[in-house]
């Protein structure tokens, strides 16, 4: 069983579309970052950087965090979506880190400075604006010999989906009409039932065979695994 640490970010679904994929059971406690969740002592005792999502594998008594660190343990831990042979598997590796070192940093600032800012800084909106579409440039010219990111279908496409989901709508503003290769890889990803599912965690309706919301104020209890 595991237990997932999370709220509705781009990076707090991947872990979620992960285990639906992967068809293993979990629990999902809402860390509610808004209200400061992840500053307690009982989940610093997970994650000391304070961030979500993070993990509880209660079948190995551990913890995992660190969105890029919990998606390569599950796919090693169900042996699915990360190739073992070095090549392919490397190309996996390859486009997860591209992810976690750029799409993740640089989408996450145009938003924070288009919606988050005390006020508009135009230099850094018109900076982290360039280098989101100069990285969807890139995802895209891969996409345009790929069906997948990285070939085949894997935790590279798990991880950048939702960020580039999130780049769609008003809080990033990025239109998908100059990267059709990214809009078809996204219609195709949108048809997946563990992506529906995983892009749905904590709000109304959500229903999983494999997820179920832990009641209410258990979570400190089940953070030590």
């Amino acid at each position: 069983m595991i237990d997932l640490y999370t709220y509705t970010t781009p990076n707090g679904r991947k872990p979620a579309i992960l285990l639906e994929e992967l068809a293993l059971p979990y629990t999902i406690h809402k860390i509610d970052i808004g209200k400061g969740d992840q500053f307690t002592s009982e989940f610093k005792a997970i994650n000391p950087n304070s961030k979500i999502p993070a993990i509880g594998d209660r079948d190995n008594n551990l913890t995992v965090f660190e969105s890029g660190a919990i998606l390569i343990y599950l796919a090693e831990k169900a042996g699915k979506l990360l190739p073992t042979d070095a090549e392919n598997r490397v190309k996996v590796m390859e486009w997860l880190m591209f992810q976690m070192a750029s799409v993740g940093p640089m989408f996450g600032q145009l938003g924070h400075f288009r919606n988050g800012a005390p006020k508009e800084i135009t230099y850094a909106v018109k900076r982290y604006q360039r280098e989101t579409l100069r990285l969807l440039d890139v995802l895209d010219r891969q996409l345009e010999n790929h069906p997948y990111i990285a070939g085949g279908y894997s935790i590279a496409d798990v991880a950048t989906f939702p960020w580039v989901a999130a780049a769609q709508t008003s809080y990033l503003g990025i239109s998908m009409g100059a990267f059709p290769h990214i809009d078809r890889w996204v219609e195709t990803m949108q048809q997946r039932p563990a992506v529906q599912i995983g892009m749905n965690i904590l709000q109304p309706g959500f229903k999983s065979s494999f997820g179920t919301l832990a009641v209410p104020d258990s979570t400190l209890q089940l953070i030590a695994v």
